[in-house]
């Protein structure tokens, strides 16, 4: 691959061994994102699943998140795979998949995400061609290897075809969802993201991923649990989200304030 541009950074760096550290946005304003960027994160993730921010406001995050020399990543709803392509189009450098627990789930992911042959991407990029830095055709030629697909483990039934998921051509990493995957693991019982049996979780999806070379991302509530995470082996970690971080930033100035 040629001189990574912004949309190529994120395959680049985890073709090199790397490690990343990205934000996580849920809040609607555009703004919010294009702050994070500005910060020293390597990337930063959208999440139109439980977030409150929706396609047209990630659709206008991502150039100004891609301004900042960052790659976008972008999480669907579940099941939404009708705009993976659209993302894609608009200049995301990954798209994340929640709850990926069959190999349809997963193969249709695929499909949506890479170009012919590997896939069924119809031609349409705008904000992605011009982000490239790319003629129309060496983007055709060279989307489907910078493109990142990340496949959700956070159920029983996907730990149980893991392999069957990172065999999938088209499938290019996973991502850990430890509070759902908490939840399944304990039987609905309680969450807890952070439990041994969530650790011992990943550290199995990490070794077997890692077996294929392929990488394995988590989101981490707290930076603690994003310290831990990369030292488990997971080669890209969320920080806590924008929301979360506001709070923590309030309440550590009132502390002092108050004090």
């Amino acid at each position: 691959m040629a001189k990574p541009t912004v949309l190529s950074s994120l395959a680049d760096r985890f073709a090199k061994g790397g490690t990343v550290v990205s934000a996580w946005c849920g809040l609607p304003d555009p703004s919010v994102s294009a702050i994070l960027a500005q910060e020293d994160f390597d990337a930063v993730t959208l999440d139109m699943q439980h977030g409150p921010i929706t396609l047209g406001e990630v659709i206008r995050a991502i150039p100004l998140i891609n301004a900042a020399g960052k790659p976008a990543i972008a999480r669907i709803p579940v099941g939404e795979f009708q705009n993976v392509s659209k993302l894609f189009d608009s200049g995301v450098s990954g798209v994340i998949a929640p709850m990926i627990n069959t190999m349809e789930d997963a193969r249709r992911f695929a499909a949506y995400s890479k170009y012919p042959p590997l896939g069924e991407r119809s031609w349409g990029s705008y904000g992605g061609l011009g982000a490239s830095g790319l003629d129309q055709n060496s983007y055709l030629r060279q989307a489907n290897g910078f493109s990142m697909t990340f496949a959700m483990i956070e159920t029983r039934e996907a730990m149980a075809i893991v392999d069957d998921i990172l065999a999938l051509e088209g499938i290019d990493a996973l991502f850990v969802g430890p509070s759902d995957l908490s939840i399944a693991l304990f039987g609905g019982a309680k969450v807890d993201a952070a439990a041994r049996e969530v650790d011992e979780a990943l550290k199995h999806v990490v070794a077997r991923a890692s077996a294929v070379n392929k990488p394995v991302a988590l989101y981490a509530g707290t930076a603690e649990r994003a310290k831990a995470g990369l030292a488990m082996g997971a080669r890209m970690v969320t920080v806590m989200s924008d929301s979360g971080m506001l709070r923590a930033g309030a309440q550590a100035a009132l502390k002092v304030a108050r004090s």
